[in-house]
């Protein structure tokens, strides 16, 4: 019987923690997370579910616009923006294409990530609820040109933690994130690129 009261006058003490809504979690992201960085692993699937390729590396992210994108396996790849130009850079080619930032990242992770109007203005944002502290939400985008059905997000803590992305023919990009930092002072070297001498750059940039 003490034994019975004690735990219950203790739980009477114990304040209630109350869950995170998926909102306020992506409201934390959106507005309180300037930098992030991460390593990741993607892995993409046909529409009949089976395995096409998987690949892992880095990424960076520095609000607004900047962003690095850093493939390591199977094979090298870098994708740079200093929210004016992108770089996509190919270790094996030696080649290295710049592009408009905002036309090349339309609809990809990188400007999910790193444009806090994209969410917002771009997707019709859902909440589908939370376990053991991760929260999850369905992004369906309002433009019918869209290349994706909708898009998967988990946080945790206001941060990345997985994004699913499905696209119109009913395949799909996971991308899952570890040991991930926020707020962290990132050097504004990451976020330029500068070819070595013997890369090729094509210029896709329209002319004025």
């Amino acid at each position: 019987m003490f034994r019975t009261l004690l735990a219950t006058s203790l739980l009477s003490l114990t304040p209630i923690a109350h869950a995170e809504s998926a909102e306020a979690a992506l409201a934390r992201f959106l507005d309180g997370v300037t930098s992030y960085q991460a390593n990741f692993t993607q892995v993409q699937t046909d529409e009949r579910g089976m395995k096409m390729q998987s690949s892992s590396g880095t990424m960076a992210l520095s609000r607004p616009g900047r962003f690095r994108w850093q493939y390591n396996a199977p094979s090298e790849q870098l994708i740079v923006t200093d929210g004016s130009k992108l770089w996509l850079y190919d270790e094996d080619l030696k080649q290295v294409t710049v592009r408009p930032a905002e036309e090349a990242l339309q609809g990809t992770p990188a400007a999910l990530l790193s444009q806090k109007k994209t969410l917002t203005e771009t997707f019709t944002v859902s909440d589908e609820g939370d376990a053991n502290g991760v929260n999850k939400l369905k992004l369906v985008p309002k433009s019918k040109d869209s290349d994706f059905q909708d898009v998967s997000l988990w946080l945790r803590n206001g941060a990345p933690l997985r994004m699913v992305f499905r696209d119109t023919l009913g395949g799909s990009t996971d991308i899952g994130f570890s040991q991930g930092k926020t707020n962290t002072r990132l050097d504004a070297g990451l976020f330029r690129f500068i070819p070595a001498k013997g890369v090729e750059v094509i210029d896709a940039e329209p002319a004025p």
